[in-house]
């Protein structure tokens, strides 16, 4: 089962650097989105994305982009139509 993982470093490095140790524990294969010139989940993850280091409060929205674009690649591999997603519920508000 593929797990994806953000491990960048930050205040939970630590504990995120744990799971992902009890995952390959359980034969599990990891996708890590680490911080760039980061050597230690590279060296446990079958598949590893860098992003740049900046401040842990700006991290959510650099880690963000990477993941997007897997989700939109792997929904293509799958054939879904990422044009017209399923269940999307729509409203409009009249005033």
């Amino acid at each position: 089962m593929p797990v994806v993982v953000i491990a960048t470093k930050d205040s939970s490095y630590e504990k995120v650097v744990s799971n992902i140790q009890e995952v390959k524990a359980r034969k599990g294969r990891i996708i890590a989105v680490v911080t760039e010139g980061d050597t230690t989940i590279p060296a446990m993850a079958e598949f590893v994305i860098e992003v740049p280091a900046t401040s842990e409060v700006l991290m959510p929205l650099v880690s963000v982009i990477p993941l997007q674009l897997l989700s939109y690649h792997i929904a293509v591999l799958r054939g879904c139509n990422v044009d017209q997603p399923r269940n999307l519920a729509k409203s409009v508000t009249v005033e």
